[in-house]
């Protein structure tokens, strides 16, 4: 039965994905809906393509084992994410009328850093979409009972998101992740009211999670490499996941730039509190079933994933299955969807249209597909062949655009003298330094990736006021926002 709901499930989203898929008549279309998403539809895009498997599976386990100081990075900085870029750039990329974010480096800086940091931006999709595809494999592999090799079950996941999204491109994310946010609120809400109480209510359940810890984010005895950890895993989601194309798009696909502020911003603080409705209860059933914490002792980190998969499926009824299943797929799809779109899209506008810059909008909306059927094997061959947590994947795709892109994004933004050499300078320093004391000093007091931050702030003030080497090639804000409202009156 169980099965059978599932399989209907994907099903359902994939014919919602490919109905909105007749709304797309050209690139803009394909890419940000028209920018035309209303503001519940707005929210539901932000808050379902950010709500996915590493929230449900990895962040709910991390917490049961380790309490807050384990997860700063989601859904603290995450939400901080959401919240920043809402209050900081939502208007600002709303009135640029881009495409991409790797747009706004090409406008500010010129096409060799619209190159380099949007090839940062596409890399670090790669372990984010990675997760998705990992996640649906895993639950697929579960509900099979292990009939389907967990590779074959992620090659199955990948599949079902890839053939909706090729279509629909952001208009069918954007109605199934309207339908999928749904899902995972009432599903997840109704799970967590059943585990609470077989773990003796929910008071029980806070106060031994308080007993032993579990809310102490900062220990009176954490040393100063437990603070820069910390730090580093907050910044990686809070920063690093700001130059991101999934949040561009979610923004810009509001129907104005008021809609784009609120959204962002509502789609944030509604996604940090039900980010806490999956920890509660990975929690709630350690206590109803101490002996899940065997899933800890695994050599294999991905194991503490299956605590809730294994948990629903030889604990609960078959209506909570059907419940906890069905959101966990939500949040899976959705954000899945997102996580293949946004790369294609600024790998196919940043890094291959500047070489052919004549394309028809037919030929662009061509090549977008192509690009993300060709993106979604090298993630599935990422998927495959890693064995880190789906949260350790996502925190290191992060790391790339924090040192590689984060930086010439503030600057470009709100510093005036911010220039082409500077930006160079940035993103070149950012992860050469980065990736070099990953490899000599992964275990420093300082984690590698505040390292490449700090290089990438120098090289940005450093080359942007030192003697011109390398003649500047793009425009100030100003003049882009005048350009852009000119082109816009121009249309009209």
């Amino acid at each position: 039965m169980l099965v059978t709901f599932v399989i209907a499930y994907l099903l359902v989203t994939i014919a919602i994905g490919l109905l909105a898929a007749r709304r797309v008549h050209g690139a803009k279309d394909y890419l940000v809906a028209g920018r035309s998403l209303p503001l519940y539809m707005n929210v539901a895009t932000v808050f379902a393509t950010w709500f996915g498997a590493e929230t449900v599976l990895a962040v709910s386990a991390t917490f049961a084992k380790d309490g807050l100081q384990g997860i700063p990075g989601d859904p603290f900085g995450a939400s901080v994410c959401l919240v920043l870029a809402a209050l900081l750039f939502s208007r600002l990329f709303y009135r640029l009328n881009l495409l991409t974010i790797g747009d706004f480096y090409k406008v500010r800086y010129g096409k060799s850093v619209e190159v380099l940091t949007s090839v940062a931006i596409v890399l670090s999709y790669l372990g984010w979409t990675s997760a998705q595809l990992t996640a649906l494999g895993l639950i697929i592999h579960v509900l099979s009972s292990g009939a389907i090799a967990f590779n074959y079950a992620i090659m199955i996941g990948a599949a079902v998101v890839l053939v909706y999204t090729v279509f629909g491109g952001m208009w069918s994310v954007a109605f199934t992740d309207l339908f999928q946010s749904v899902v995972i609120v009432i599903g997840l809400v109704l799970v967590a009211l059943l585990v609470g109480d077989n773990a003796g209510g929910f008071d029980k359940v806070i106060a031994q999670a308080s007993a032993e810890g579990k809310f102490v984010m900062f220990p009176s005895d954490m040393d100063a490499a437990g603070w820069w950890a910390m730090a580093g895993a907050f910044l990686a989601f809070a920063f690093g996941s700001i130059p991101q194309q999934d949040v561009f798009q979610r923004m810009t696909s509001a129907k104005d730039e008021k809609t784009a502020k609120r959204g962002t911003l509502i789609g944030g603080l509604l996604y940090f509190v039900i980010a806490f409705v999956p920890i509660y209860i990975a929690y709630a059933a350690l206590v109803a079933h101490p002996e899940l914490k065997d899933l800890f002792n695994s050599e294999d980190a991905r194991e503490i994933q299956r605590i809730l998969p294994d948990l629903v499926l030889g604990k609960m009824p078959l209506w909570a299955q059907i419940m906890f299943f069905g959101a966990l797929l939500s949040a899976i799809l959705s954000t899945a969807s997102g996580a293949l779109l946004a790369p294609t899209a600024t790998f196919t506008e940043n890094v291959l249209r500047p070489f052919v810059p004549h394309m028809s909008d037919r030929q662009f909306l061509l090549l977008l597909r192509v690009v993300l059927v060709s993106f979604t094997a090298f993630a599935l061959l990422f998927a495959l062949n890693s064995t880190s947590t789906m949260y350790e994947m996502v925190q290191n795709a992060y790391n790339v655009t924090l040192t590689g892109a984060f930086v010439p994004l503030m600057a470009g933004a709100f510093w005036k003298r911010a220039n082409t050499q500077g930006a160079l300078f940035s993103v070149v320093l950012g992860i050469g330094t980065w990736l070099g004391a990953n490899t000599v000093a992964a275990d420093a007091m300082v984690p590698p990736n505040i390292i490449g931050l700090f290089a990438s702030v120098i090289g940005m003030v450093l080359g942007s006021l030192a003697p011109t080497l390398i003649a500047s090639k793009g425009h100030s804000i100003e003049t882009a926002l005048g350009q852009a409202q000119n082109g816009a009156e121009h249309k009209h």
